[in-house]
């Protein structure tokens, strides 16, 4: 009967990590599972099984649930759109000025406007992207 509930339980705690991601329930279901084989194999008390499953979680917490944080933890974001563009190089298609000018970056034409306003960059030069204002980006000639 013991192992029925260990089982259950075991049942309950994994399908309820769904709803944490923690690994925590999932480490414990685990524990639940060991600890109803252990029970259907064996005759121990009760309190045998809660030293059992003691045991199991301690051994799962302790060394799997790291293991599986750093392996299926979440990866950085991968920057997107407009925000991976800052950093990348762009040609200018037309002379880049205070209020007009256009760059080639990635493939797209965008409109541009220089970072420092009193700067003004030819066609054909290359430029690096400072931010996106909008739909405009700003750029540098650099150093």
């Amino acid at each position: 009967m013991a192992a029925i509930v260990w089982l259950i339980a075991g049942i309950v705690l994994a399908a309820a990590e769904m709803l944490t991601g923690d690994l925590v329930l999932l480490m414990l279901g685990v524990a639940a599972l060991g600890t109803a084989g252990v029970a259907a194999a064996t005759d121990i008390p009760v309190w045998g099984d809660a030293l059992v499953f003691a045991a199991i979680a301690g051994v799962l917490f302790l060394g799997v649930r790291p293991v599986l944080r750093r392996k299926f933890g979440t990866p950085p974001p991968t920057l997107t759109n407009a925000e991976a563009l800052p950093g990348k190089s762009a040609l200018v298609l037309e002379p880049v000025g205070e209020h007009s000018g256009r760059v080639k970056l990635g493939g797209e034409v965008w409109t541009a406007r220089p970072l420092d306003p009193s700067e003004v960059y030819e066609a054909g030069v290359t430029v690096y992207v400072m931010k996106i204002d909008g739909a405009t980006a700003v750029v540098w000639k650099g150093p």
